[in-house]
C-alpha cells in the first residue's frame, strides 16, 4: 500500500496512534515543564540557595533527565519494548511529582547562616532522582513510536513530528499558566502537585491508545522478557531493578559538587557527561566501520548535527535560567491588563510553537513537492542564528530600560518569537531525521543519543547562567549590566556556530544520499 493511500487506522491523513502519543506527550511536557519553570525559585526563594548553585542545579538536573534516555533507548531497543519503557517511565513520572509536592520548612537565616529543612531538601533530590529516570524511559521511546508509525520514505514524516511537537508545546504553555501561578501564588506543594496530576493523566492516555500503536511498540521477544532468568527473576523484573539502582545513584549525583580546579566547581553530572562522550565515541568508531557506506555516511550525518544541536539548546535553556530570573528581578511584567509571574512568562515560547507548528507542518511538504526543502543541516544552521539573533532584544532593553528602571515586557516578547522560530527549524526536524538517518538496529539508542545532546546543553546553559549569578542585595542597574553582557555573550555564539553549520551543509547533505 502507497504511503498516500487512505487506512482504516488513519485519522485526518496520519496514524491514529500519532494522536495518543500526542495527548500522552501533551500532558507529560505539563508535568515536566510545569515543575521546571518553578525550580529555579523554588531552591532559590524557599531554600535560598545562592544564584551559582541554583543554576548548576538546574543544569545538573536538566542534564541527567537528557542523559537518561540513552538508557532507556537502549533497554527499550534489546528487551523491554517501547510500550513498556513508556509505562514505566510514566509510572516513575507520578511518584516524583507528587514527591515534590511536599514542600518542609522553608529555609531561614539565623545568626548570618542559612538553615534549611535537610528532610525536605532529601525528598526533594529524591524526587528529581524519579522524575530523571521516569523521563529516561519514556522520552526517547514515545518519540520513536511516532516515526515507526510511517513508512520509512513516506513524506509525512516530518509534519508528524511538527504535530507531535505541538503536543509537547500546548503541554508546554498550560504548566506555565497553571503551575506556575499556583506555584507562585498559592505554594510551591500546589504547582508541583499540578505537575503530577499532569502526568497522570498523559499516563491514562497511553494506556488507552496501545491499540493504534499497531504493534510497533512491542518487545523484541515477549517471551523471553518474561522468562525466568538470573536469580529466578525475569528480564523485565531486572530492569525495574535497574531503574530503581539508577533513582539511587541520581540521587547522590545530583547533591555532588566537586572543587576541582582553583576557584570554581564542578558537577558530578559535568563528570559523567565527559564520561558518557567518550564512550560513545569509543562505540561508535567500530559501529560505523561495520556499516555499508550510505549507512555510514548518514550516521555522521546524524552524529553531526546532533552535536550542534548542543550549542542550540545551550542557548535555548537560559530560558528557564537567565530569562527567567531576569523577567522576575528587573522587568515590569505588566500587559494586557496583568501582571504575570515570571513563571508564567516561560510560556510564551510554547504560545509561539502551538501557533507556528501548524505553519510549518504545512509548508515542508509544499516546499519538497516543489524541490525547495532545505536540507536538515542548512535548517540546523538557521536555527543557531535565530538562537543567537533571540537574545539582541534582551540585551537592548537591558541597556535602554524604561522610565520606572526596568526592562520592558516587549523583549521578552520579541526574544521568544525568534528563538521559537528556531526551534521549529531544529527540534522536530531533529527527532524526525535521528528515525530516517539511523542504522534501524539502533534508531532507538540514537533517539537517546539526540536527547543526550539536549543534556550537554542543559549542562552548557547551567555554566552559562553562572555569569549572571549575582549577590540577593544587587541593585537593579547593576543587575542589568550583568544581564547584558550575558546576552551578548549569547549572541556571539549563536551566530558564529549557526554560520559555521551552515558553511558545512552542502557537504553534510550529499551525504544523507537523498534521506529526508
Amino acid at each position: 500500500m502507497s504511503a498516500s493511500a487512505p487506512r482504516p487506522d488513519e485519522l485526518w491523513g496520519h496514524p491514529k496512534g500519532l494522536y495518543y502519543c500526542f495527548f500522552t506527550e501533551l500532558w507529560e511536557r505539563f508535568s515536566f515543564y510545569g515543575m521546571k519553570a518553578l525550580l529555579l525559585f523554588y531552591v532559590t526563594k524557599y531554600h535560598r540557595f545562592d544564584d551559582a548553585a541554583g543554576y548548576l542545579l538546574l543544569g545538573t538536573y536538566g542534564g541527567l533527565a537528557y542523559a537518561m534516555p540513552v538508557l532507556g533507548g537502549i533497554l527499550a531497543d534489546r528487551h523491554l519494548g517501547m510500550r513498556k519503557a513508556v509505562v514505566m517511565g510514566g509510572l516513575l513520572l507520578c511518584l516524583g511529582h507528587f514527591g515534590m509536592a511536599y514542600e518542609g520548612q522553608a529555609a531561614t537565616l539565623v545568626d548570618g547562616v542559612v538553615v534549611r529543612d535537610e528532610l525536605a531538601l532529601s525528598v526533594f533530590y529524591l524526587s528529581l532522582a524519579l522524575i530523571i529516570v521516569g523521563v529516561g524511559l519514556l522520552k526517547p521511546n514515545i518519540s520513536t513510536i511516532v516515526g515507526r508509525l510511517y513508512p520509512p520514505e513516506d513524506p509525512r514524516r516530518d509534519a508528524g513530528f511538527t504535530i507531535f511537537y505541538m503536543g509537547i508545546n500546548v503541554g508546554a504553555w498550560g504548566s506555565s499558566l497553571v503551575c506556575g501561578w499556583l506555584g507562585e501564588t498559592w505554594g510551591w506543594g500546589w504547582g508541583f502537585g499540578a505537575a503530577g496530576v499532569g502526568m497522570a493523566i498523559g499516563l491514562l492516555a497511553f494506556v488507552s491508545g496501545q491499540v493504534h500503536l499497531q504493534g510497533k511498540a512491542e518487545p523484541p521477544d515477549p517471551a523471553r522478557l518474561v522468562a525466568p532468568w538470573k536469580l529466578g527473576l525475569s528480564r523485565e523484573r531486572w530492569i525495574l531493578i535497574v531503574a530503581l539502582a539508577m533513582v539511587l545513584l541520581a540521587w547522590q549525583v545530583l547533591q555532588v559538587r566537586l572543587a576541582l580546579f582553583e576557584g570554581g566547581q564542578v558537577t558530578a553530572t559535568e563528570l559523567v557527561a565527559i564520561a558518557i562522550t567518550i564512550a560513545l565515541v569509543v562505540w561508535f568508531v567500530p559501529f560505523v566501520r561495520r556499516c555499508t557506506k550510505v549507512e555510514r555516511d548518514q550516521m555522521i550525518v546524524l552524529v553531526v548535527i546532533t552535536a550542534t544541536s548542543v550549542v542550540f539548546w545551550g542557548l535555548y535553556e537560559q530560558t528557564y535560567g537567565s530569562w527567567n530570573s531576569f523577567s522576575d528581578r528587573v522587568m515590569n511584567r505588566e500587559g494586557l491588563g496583568v501582571e504575570w509571574t515570571a513563571t508564567q512568562l516561560t510560556g510564551l515560547g510554547a504560545l509561539y510553537i502551538f501557533g507556528l507548528s501548524p505553519i510549518f507542518a504545512w509548508l515542508w511538504p509544499r516546499l519538497d513537492a516543489r524541490g525547495k526543502n532545505p536540507s536538515t543541516p542548512t535548517k540546523f544552521g538557521g536555527a543557531l542564528v535565530l538562537a543567537g539573533l533571540s537574545t539582541i532584544p534582551l540585551a537592548i532593553a537591558a541597556e535602554h530600560p524604561g522610565a520606572d528602571g526596568l526592562a520592558g515586557l516587549w523583549s521578552i516578547a520579541l526574544a521568544y518569537f525568534i528563538l521559537e522560530l528556531g526551534e521549529m527549524l531544529l527540534s522536530p526536524i531533529g527527532l524526525a531525521a535521528v528515525t530516517t538517518l539511523s542504522v534501524p538496529r539502533v534508531v532507538s539508542l540514537m533517539m537517546g543519543v539526540w536527547f543526550l545532546a539536549s543534556a550537554f546543553g542543559e549542562i552548557m546553559a547551567g555554566r552559562l547562567g553562572t555569569l549572571a549569578a549575582m549577590p540577593e542585595d544587587t541593585s537593579v542597574p547593576d543587575a542589568l549590566v550583568i544581564y547584558g553582557d550575558l546576552f551578548w555573550t549569547l549572541t556571539w555564539i549563536g551566530v558564529a556556530s549557526g554560520v559555521a553549520m551552515l558553511a558545512l551543509a552542502p557537504w553534510l547533505r550529499r551525504r544523507m544520499h537523498g534521506a529526508r
